[in-house]
């Protein structure tokens, strides 16, 4: 009777630790659902568009929309929101490659030359598992970017044809051509298109009924809109592939599959339970085998980057854009948490995945305000005022971007933005641009290139005396070696000479 009683005190006390622990769990969510939810709708008022989701535990703290998905046609985004996954799209090959291996299929260790028989020698030794984890040697791509249609033979004849990066195996060196590379090996040993093998192994079993490039019958209302600095609407990824009818061998396998939060989040469930791979195989899928950086700071697995946290755990992720969607992806497994972003206006402002890791684990984390981005204040700035108001235009800039400009090539991009008239016509836009690139000189004065293209706009603008000099003071900066924009600069400056005298 005693032991009977203790039984029953000692279930009573973990049953109310349990409860305990749940209220102060619940607790904890709910407030960091209204720190995360703040965040990001006072993101939103500042040009933000996209979906997220926040899971910890096995408990969705946050899955919302944000913004628009269609400004012209104002429909909002929404958890079902369809948008691209970039790169992202690299560890569902990987996935696949494995998935191939569990049905014997292939090894990762297997040479190219298994599958391009006529592959030359320098290349025929390249593995799988060096494809895999970006350390092949082959060059990042050809061609024209994503959308540039080069028929298949044709495009592995002149990939093949490239010269080595360096001996394979050796060092990291980013290769989306690698993946493209496995995306045909996948249907090569499948005997299926790479989309099919993938939905029927991977996608189906997941749930997963809105992901992939074409199998999925989208509603238009639900796929995003993409908007160039937030700014030009260059409406979706779908009408592209559908517009070719195919999805380029630029693309397929590296890049360009199309998801939702919702769809993502299956995926994580899938992977953790070992759903779509054993147990072994998804170890392989996420072990690091090589540096990614120098620094040491990530290490590359298979379509996966691994980080180690401030609290030395353990961290899986990868992202992927095309400079107008973006997506992240953060899967902590030893702390059993996620988060899942997508934005159709990519800018660093609203890459926010980072800091939602950090309010999820330091209570006292207050992340910065997610503003406006460069391109779009200053377009908007210029739409609205004249010439007389450049230095209202600096000081806002300075008050609001000059702390998180760590790179001069912002500034150029977007002087050169308004020199050329590429996002609307701007009257007086030399004008302008000098203004923009006076800035960047102020900001980088030891920067070569910064002064080139102030000298450049002075040009334009026919003030060739200080054009002259600031021709001058570019060359004075420029490097030793590996400058692109020396020899123009050199010719620029004699051609104003010759002008002026």
């Amino acid at each position: 009777m005693k032991k009977t009683l203790t039984l029953v005190f000692c279930t009573i006390q973990f049953l109310m630790s349990l409860t305990i622990t749940n209220a102060q769990e619940l607790e904890e969510y709910t407030t960091l659902n209204s720190k995360i939810d703040n965040y990001l709708n006072e993101g939103a008022e500042n040009g933000f568009s996209g979906s997220i989701l926040v899971a910890k535990k096995g408990e969705i703290i946050l899955h919302k929309g944000y913004g628009m998905a269609n400004k012209e046609n104002k429909i909002p985004y929404k958890t079902t929101t369809v948008s691209t996954i970039g790169s992202v799209t690299k560890q569902f090959t990987a996935t696949a490659i494995l998935k191939l291996v569990e049905l014997k299929k292939l090894k990762v260790e297997d040479p190219l030359s298994k599958f391009f028989p006529k592959i030359p020698n320098d290349k025929k030794d390249i593995t799988l598992h060096q494809l895999l984890t970006h350390s092949s040697g082959l060059i990042d791509g050809i061609g024209e970017g994503d959308f540039d249609d080069i028929p298949m033979e044709q495009f592995f004849n002149i990939l093949f044809s490239t010269k080595l990066l360096h001996k394979p195996g050796t060092k990291h060196a980013y290769s989306n051509a690698g993946y493209s590379i496995l995306a045909r090996i996948i249907e090569i040993a499948s005997g299926q298109n790479y989309e099919l093998f993938l939905n029927e192994n991977l996608f189906k079993p997941a749930g997963m009924r809105q992901t992939g490039y074409f199998i999925p019958k989208w509603d238009n209302n639900l796929i995003a809109s993409g908007y160039a600095l937030n700014i030009v609407s260059v409406g979706t990824l779908v009408s592209r592939y559908q517009k070719i009818g195919k999805v380029t061998w630029n693309l397929k396998g590296n890049g360009g599959i199309l998801s939702t939060t919702e769809d993502m989040f299956k995926w994580y469930q899938a992977l953790k339970t070992y759903k779509i791979l054993p147990e072994n195989l998804f170890k392989k899928l996420t072990t690091p085998y090589i540096l990614e950086h120098e620094n040491g700071s990530s290490q590359y697995a298979y379509g996966w980057v691994i980080y180690h946290s401030k609290r030395n755990t353990k961290i899986i992720s990868h992202n992927g854009g095309n400079q107008i969607f973006f997506h992240d992806y953060i899967w902590m497994p030893e702390e059993d948490a996620v988060i899942i972003l997508f934005t159709n206006a990519s800018s660093k402002e609203a890459e926010v995945a980072w800091p939602i890791e950090k309010m999820l684990f330091d209570r006292a984390y207050k992340a910065n305000p997610i503003k406006r981005n460069l391109y779009d204040i200053t377009f908007d700035f210029i739409k609205n005022s004249d010439l007389r108001q450049t230095n209202e235009l600096i000081s806002v800039i300075k008050k609001d971007y000059c702390s998180g400009i760590k790179n001069p090539s912002e500034l150029n991009s977007l002087g050169y933005r308004i020199l050329n008239n590429e996002i609307m016509e701007i009257e007086e836009n030399v004008k302008w641009a000098i203004t923009i690139f006076k800035l960047n000189t102020e900001l980088f004065p030891n920067e070569g290139n910064v002064w080139d293209s102030l000298g450049e706009a002075y040009t334009q603008d026919n003030q060739k005396k200080v054009a002259i000099k600031s021709y001058k003071r570019a060359l004075e900066l420029a490097p030793n070696e590996n400058c692109d924009w020396c020899e123009s600069s050199i010719k620029a400056l004699d051609k104003l000479r010759k002008d002026r005298y």
